[in-house]
Formats: structure tokens, sequence, C-alpha cells
């Protein structure tokens, strides 16, 4: 299976993709976007531009066409959508332009699985952290985006909640399930 983790940021998006990574030793660990490109050299800004969020987009898909069948994927498309759609600057984005790439990306993705911002919040901001309005609304457009399934990605979504145990047990009961059930074939003889 591929299975995309998404959600916004400080949510336990990469402790989830970390405890499921021992859980599956036979999937390749796909880190997010920003880690990524800042190892090979991306300059981002402080907060994060709509153009960066654009950039991350380009990347998510393109991780997505080359990543092999059995795939944790730290984030998707889908992020950065929401991401930009709540960003001041969200005018910029095309998604008219971008939209059909995504579809065809999200296609390749079997489960996603939703870390949501929950009223106890599982990392907590420090005094320091700015963008705890941002990280809402970001957090609301995904709940849109996925649970509504408001561009009509018709991708399976797996919300998940609770401490990391929880959030795994709820994963590898969910991929059991998939193993379980009959092939059904699509083929004609």
């Amino acid at each position: 299976m591929r299975i995309a983790i998404s959600g916004s940021h400080r949510t336990g998006k990469s402790t989830l993709v970390d405890e499921l990574s021992t859980r599956l030793p036979g999937y390749t660990t796909i880190d997010e976007p920003y880690h990524v490109m800042t190892e090979d050299g991306y300059d981002f800004c402080h907060p994060p531009s709509a153009e960066d969020y654009q950039a991350q987009l380009e990347h998510a898909i393109e991780s997505l066409n080359e990543a092999e069948p059995n795939a944790l994927f730290d984030r998707c498309p889908v992020d950065f959508l929401g991401y930009i759609s709540v960003h001041e600057d969200a005018d910029s984005l095309n998604l008219d332009a971008w939209l059909p790439r995504v579809r065809v990306a999200m296609q390749t993705i079997d489960l996603i699985v939703f870390v949501p911002v929950e009223v106890r919040d599982r990392i907590a901001f420090s005094p320091t952290d700015d963008g705890e309005e941002f990280r809402a609304a970001v957090d609301e457009e995904l709940r849109e985006t996925l649970l509504d399934d408001t561009l009509d990605l018709a991708v399976e979504v797996l919300e998940v909640e609770g401490v990391t145990g929880r959030r795994v047990a709820t994963v590898m009961e969910r991929i059991g399930e998939v193993s379980r059930s009959p092939k059904i074939s699509t083929s004609h003889p």
C-alpha cells in the first residue's frame, strides 16, 4: 500500500510515520518535502511564502510519481493546497491549473491518514512559536478537503486521534482489514 500521513504542522505526523515505519519494515519512508528540499539547498522564507508551498506541492507530486508501491509519505499534495489556501497570498494559486495533476497524483495513494489538531494538543506550542491561528486554519481546510472530499479526490481517508500508540493501532487495524479483504478483479476475460 501507499500511505500518506496528512495534517497541519505540529500534530504528530512525523512521529506517526516513524512509528509506522518500524511496524512496516518492507515500506520505504518518504520524508516531507520541506526537509528534503532544505537538505537539497532550497532556501525557504520564514514563515514560508505561497511560492514555497507551491514548490513543496510540486515536490510532493514528483515524490508520488517516483516512489515504490509500499511507501509511507510524510505529507501529500493536499497538505500544500491547504497551506496555500489559507496563506495571505492565496490568490497566487491557480487551483484550476494544479488540480488535474493533484488528482492524478492522489489516485496513486491507497490510504490517507489525517492527523487533526486536537482539543488537547499532542505537541504544545512554545511561547516563541507563531501561527497557532494559521495552523488551525490549515487543519480546517484539510478537514474539509479530505473528509468532505471537496476536490473530488475519491481517496480513502482515515482520521486518527489520541496518543501515538492509539494512532498506530488504528492505522495497523485498517491495513489489516485491507489485507484480509478479498481482491476484486476488474479485468475482463
